[in-house]
């Protein structure tokens, strides 16, 4: 049975919210998701600044460019580019002056927030999701520079996202492995080590086995190191039956789900993947010391 197969599988347990990911504008994904408390990506936001910082001074580039894989909205290149956080960004997707706005009307908003905020991070953002709604959103409004609308896994990857795009320092993601699979890291991985081969950095829900990302991601030269130890809260479960249903399939993988899911979250692991040289030279642990 091939990965995806077994995503699939284990994607029945989660409650399905995909009616909040390829709106207009995300209003409804933010109004949803606070009452779930999903912090993932603030969570995840001092490692991503952490290897941006060493990328920055161990390549001959001060803007770095990262590619976030399941971008959505654009929250990663919120966060990253700007000194907000998720409670900002809630507090700006759900307030009540705009509930009855015009999509247009907050875009106009957001277009104008974002700017005022000011001096944002020397970044640039690819965003990738097949969402393709909410990646109009994020390039609209700047958050990403160059916005992919693609499903890498039932289609290719166009040659001209490789020719017009800049070189990749980073790839991330926060959530988006058990959606793609090994596929998605196939077809992207020439684009990623086309010049100096990028890190790809994974949150990645522990419900879903990484092995066969990580055996691809091997075939490419790079070794792939855990975050030992060290577990991230994406969201609370979203009612009791999904829980039970997230506890059956860890205990089905015998993954214990003692003081992090059982206490009602789904968890994360953070998963680092480099060229072996790279590895050996600075491990994780001491990259994460740096």
């Amino acid at each position: 049975m091939n990965s995806g197969a077994n995503f699939s599988g284990i994607n029945e347990a989660k409650a399905d919210m995909g009616s909040i990911y390829d709106r207009p504008d995300p209003r409804a994904y933010f109004n949803t998701l606070e009452t779930l408390d999903y912090s993932i990506p603030s969570n995840a936001k001092p490692l991503f600044q952490k290897l941006i910082s060493q990328l920055r001074r161990q390549r001959s580039h001060d803007e770095i460019c990262v590619l976030d894989l399941g971008c959505s909205y654009g929250v990663n290149a919120a966060l990253l580019k700007h000194d907000v956080s998720m409670d900002d960004l809630y507090e700006h997707w759900t307030q009540v002056e705009m509930k009855n706005a015009t999509s247009d009307e907050v875009i106009q908003n957001d277009q104008q927030y974002f700017e005022e905020l000011g001096d944002p991070e020397n970044l640039k953002v690819i965003g990738v999701d097949q969402a393709e709604n909410a990646v109009a959103f994020a390039e609209e409004i700047g958050l990403v520079d160059e916005g992919l609308p693609l499903n890498l896994e039932q289609e290719s990857l166009p040659p001209e996202a490789r020719q017009n795009l800049e070189p990749v320092d980073l790839m991330i993601s926060t959530g988006c492995v058990g959606y793609v699979t090994e596929k998605s890291f196939e077809q992207l991985m020439p684009m990623v080590t086309e010049y100096q081969p990028a890190w790809i950095a994974n949150f990645v829900l522990r419900m879903f086995p990484y092995n066969r990302i990580e055996n691809t991601l091997r075939r490419w030269g790079y070794e792939t190191e855990k975050l030992t130890d060290h577990f991230f809260r994406q969201r609370r479960f979203a009612s009791a039956e999904e829980q039970n249903q997230v506890m059956e399939q860890l205990e089905s993988q015998d993954v214990d789900p003692t003081g992090l899911e059982a206490d009602g979250h789904f968890v994360a692991e953070f998963y680092l993947s480099r060229p072996a040289a790279e590895v050996r030279e600075l491990p994780l642990q001491r990259l994460l010391a740096v």
